[in-house]
């Protein structure tokens, strides 16, 4: 799903909001979301997860083309922890899924 395609569900969704109102709804939010994480803030949604900032030391590495040394600087890189919440749900989908095709191989589909 991109950004346009959550756009759409969630007008879809709330009849009585227009597209452009989601839209801008939608673009705040995720506007403010990196506002947080730009402070080093850390975001928690209930139910869904935590964003949060991990930080890398600068180090060396290869450029496996041509085995030249790279320098990398230090760096601040967003990182996404799901909730338990949806990692249950994510797990229950998949094994819901892994008896429906279990189901439909046995059946000759």
């Amino acid at each position: 799903m991109n950004k346009s395609e959550l756009i759409d569900i969630l007008a879809k969704n709330q009849a009585h909001l227009e597209r452009k109102e989601v839209e801008l709804t939608v673009n705040c939010m995720f506007e403010q979301m990196s506002v947080a994480l730009m402070a080093n803030d850390r975001i928690e949604i209930r139910g869904f997860g935590s964003f949060a900032l991990h930080y890398h030391c600068p180090h060396t590495a290869r450029n496996p083309r041509t085995g030249g040394e790279l320098n990398l600087p230090a760096r601040y890189i967003p990182f996404f922890k799901p909730s338990k919440e949806l990692r249950r749900r994510v797990d229950l989908f998949s094994i819901t899924e892994q008896i429906s095709t279990a189901r439909n191989f046995g059946n000759g589909l």
